[in-house]
């Protein structure tokens, strides 16, 4: 079940260690704009199935975690938002927080979400991190995990 269709994605090519990159004040509160306006961007584009504007957005080495703890790359998310498998009536964000670590930025936020998986109704509340990496002076998602928040009750 993909859930919010977001990323958790390996770094292509060899990992290693980068240097700390201190930032200006302003230079952060830049780069904290530009990732709330692609999460925005994000959120349109699931909603509206815009699978040109997904495949944009996500690295091309993109795998993400689901609520179930499915696996998905990036094929696998473009294939199913072509197929209409996936599909959100509502995405809404709250309790959005950026934290930009050099080329990484870290998000987590709550989404309240309508939609159905297939014949699964996907909808409810749920927590997610999402991990964008900056390439060739352009951000992309590389990293998503999603988990469903219970009511509490053990219900979902």
């Amino acid at each position: 079940m993909l859930l919010i269709g977001g990323a958790l994605c390996a770094f292509a090519g060899t990992a290693r260690a980068l240097p700390a990159v201190p930032f200006s004040h302003h230079d952060s509160a830049s780069q904290h704009k530009e990732i709330e306006v692609l999460e925005q961007d994000w959120r349109r584009a699931l909603l509206s199935a815009n699978v040109p504007e997904i495949d944009h957005l996500l690295a091309d080495d993109y795998l993400g975690v689901t609520a179930n703890g499915t696996l998905e790359t990036k094929a696998d998310m473009l294939a199913m938002r072509r197929s209409g498998t996936i599909r959100f009536s509502q995405l809404d964000l709250s309790d959005l927080k950026v934290r930009v670590y050099g080329d990484t930025a870290v998000v987590t936020s709550k989404a309240e979400v309508s939609g159905v998986n297939g014949g699964t109704d996907i909808s409810g509340r749920y927590r997610y991190t999402r991990v964008y990496n900056r390439r060739n002076g352009q951000w992309r998602i590389v990293s998503f995990e999603a988990s469903r928040i219970s009511d509490g009750r053990g219900r979902h």
